[in-house]
């Protein structure tokens, strides 16, 4: 597989449910994993869900980084999902787990890229000419 990017999917258990419902403070601490992290943040949407709940994504140069949550269970599903090789997802990660208190986690890592290409790691994207923007 040529590799494009790593894609950690992370199920944080036993949150602090308050913070797990709370739209900005939740935004604020994903933008700020973000730039733990060393990406670059192009823009970021939330949505609180009533009666709890809160869903979001910060769009980054390099990639994405979302979360769901369900304070009721005391549950964050995250994925951070990196391209190239400048940006470290395990700092935004641990970051995170930190910020909304989370005593138990699992971290799954993905290698993304095409399968059918030989074994090698891209360390960083190709520049590309006159390619609009796709947001």
């Amino acid at each position: 597989m040529k590799k494009l990017g790593r894609h950690l999917i992370v199920e944080y258990a036993e949150c602090n449910s308050a913070m797990l419902d709370n739209l900005e403070l939740l935004e604020k601490h994903m933008n700020e994993s973000v730039r733990k992290a060393g990406a670059t943040i192009v823009s970021s949407k939330f949505h609180r869900y009533n009666p709890q709940g809160v869903s979001g994504v910060v769009v980054i140069a390099e990639s994405h980084i979302s979360i769901h949550t369900w304070p009721e269970y005391g549950y964050a599903a995250v994925d951070f999902f990196t391209c190239g090789d400048a940006v470290n997802p395990y700092k935004a990660y641990e970051y995170m787990k930190e910020m909304i208190g989370s005593k138990e986690s699992t971290v799954s890592e993905l290698s993304r890229g095409i399968p059918s290409e030989t074994d090698e790691t891209i360390a960083h994207k190709p520049v590309l000419q006159n390619i609009p923007a796709r947001i």
